[in-house]
């Protein structure tokens, strides 16, 4: 062990701080996994344009129409708690490919359903293949990534989920308008009966080129020297960074590795308590934050907000999604490794409570809401930029680094078991909370969702500036050693 040790620090002074990467080599790794990404924020956003003519077409119920709409969810939470078992045993490509095939099932099935039941199955399956992919793609990265570029290439799935997201609401736009003005009662006919369909089959090609593309990169080095193939992992590694990077790398893996057990019981242990409660924190707090409430009840507020500014609704979502994520999301990979992720994180979560809050009175104290319209309009974009630069990929960021190699698939899939819980809720809640004759509408206005998710983000603050520690620049050894220590940075 003290062997171990000592060669790592020999490496540590042999190697450049940043070493020198092959780009050429690592930046296909990475685009192929976030394809995983992608199809997340594809699966995801898709219903939002397909549940009103799939309501129609089924005659459901509003049980049963917000069933089918959350029913993703409870696969998700499904899917994170399989994933880490799968991942840590049978690999990390592996566990991508099995979400690449229930993506597949699920396009297929989703778009030729016979009865409501048959879509809500195929629709749950989406949901655990959307669960594994929201663990295995960030993790992979995390794990063939130096540490200078990690947090960058870990954001980048992260503009993979809202582009598959913008995606859906371009490709459901487009359908709604190819047989003409959806306005027209034949239009809104043939979108009940066929169009609909076509938003969800069109996830076929993608799942397809996801699972064919898997078998043209590496498996995790970092899994391959759990698996004591230490060579394989020596290979991937020196086209990485080259050979002395490598030797840097495996020496660290195989040192944590000496100490760990890579179980459960493990994951509980006293010396990783508060990584898992950051964590879980984490998780929760970047959903029931309302970043959701958007993109699933986006059609609605569109509406609201189109009857006065006179943009088409479905035009009206494809701006905000598109204009504010591709703003955040340059501006988080070009910031997360040079200002670190404390910063990014406590500057995100101030804006969007501060839009939220805004939003909260707007929404409770004006008497014609429809005339303060553009403005609502400029803080719900004002919201979605501060997350999209900050909560949104930072959190998977810090979920990908802060757990040990023999326990990350675990970890993160708890983790993200708690956070697509988090969401279902929000999911169910918003509608409660804002329905029009409740006691919240009476008291509030349709002001208290907002209310509720500001302080959220009040919280979300306190954790970051109290207990969640500063990654930037450190390799998964060393954050895991400072947890070893007791205490870190």
């Amino acid at each position: 062990m003290g062997s171990v040790t000592l060669a790592a620090e020999r490496h540590s002074l042999a190697v450049p701080l940043t070493p020198k990467t092959n780009l050429a080599y690592l930046l296909p790794i990475c685009l192929v996994a976030t394809l995983g990404g992608l199809l997340f924020g594809y699966d995801t956003g898709v219903i939002s344009g397909a549940i009103e003519p799939l309501t129609a077409k089924f005659a459901l119920s509003d049980f049963m129409k917000g069933w089918a709409s959350g029913c993703v969810l409870i696969g998700c939470a499904t899917g994170v708690l399989a994933v880490g078992p799968i991942s840590d045993r049978f690999g990390r490509k592996l566990a991508m490919f099995l979400a690449a095939l229930m993506f597949l099932a699920s396009a297929i099935g989703t778009a030729v359903p016979p009865h409501i039941g048959t879509f809500i199955a195929f629709r749950f399956l989406g949901g655990v293949g959307i669960g594994i992919a929201s663990i295995s793609t960030p993790m992979y990265i995390a794990e063939i990534t130096p540490a200078h570029l990690r947090g960058r290439l870990v954001s980048v799935n992260q503009i993979a989920i809202v582009g598959g997201i913008a995606a859906t609401a371009f490709i459901n736009y487009f359908i709604a308008h190819s047989q003409g003005d959806p306005a027209q009662p034949q239009i809104q006919a043939w979108l009940t009966d066929t169009g609909w369909r076509w938003m969800f089959a069109t996830g076929i090609v993608p799942s397809v080129l996801f699972g064919a593309l898997l078998f043209t990169i590496p498996e995790s080095p970092r899994w391959l020297v759990e698996r004591r193939r230490e060579a394989e992992a020596q290979g991937i590694l020196s086209k990485v960074a080259g050979p002395a990077f490598a030797d840097q790398e495996v020496a660290g893996i195989r040192a944590s590795l000496a100490s760990e057990q890579g179980t459960w019981g493990e994951l509980f242990s006293p010396r990783l308590r508060a990584a898992l409660f950051i964590g879980i924190a984490l998780a929760i707090l970047q959903q029931v934050t309302g970043i959701n409430v958007f993109l699933y009840f986006g059609a609605t507020i569109f509406k609201s907000l189109s009857a006065s500014t006179g943009v088409d609704a479905g035009l009206l979502q494809q701006i905000i999604i598109n204009g504010s994520s591709a703003l955040s999301t340059v501006v988080a990979i070009a910031t997360v490794d040079l200002w670190g992720r404390r910063p990014l994180m406590l500057l995100g979560a101030t804006g969007m409570g501060l839009s939220l809050a805004t939003m909260g009175l707007m929404a409770q104290h004006l008497t014609d809401p429809a005339a303060a319209s553009g403005w609502m309009l400029g803080f719900i974009i004002l919201y979605v930029v501060a997350f999209g630069l900050s909560v949104g990929p930072v959190t998977w960021v810090i979920l990908s680094e802060i757990y040990p190699t023999a326990v990350r698939g675990r970890a993160l899939g708890l983790a993200a078991f708690f956070l697509w819980l988090a969401d279902y809720a929000v999911t169910q809640t918003f509608p409660i909370m804002d329905a029009r004759g409740s006691w919240f509408v009476r008291q509030f206005n349709h002001a208290f969702p907002f209310y509720v998710y500001a302080a959220y983000c009040v919280i979300l603050v306190f954790v970051v500036w109290r207990v969640v520690p500063e990654t930037k620049g450190k390799s998964l050894e060393e954050i895991e050693k400072s947890w070893n220590a007791g205490g870190h940075d």
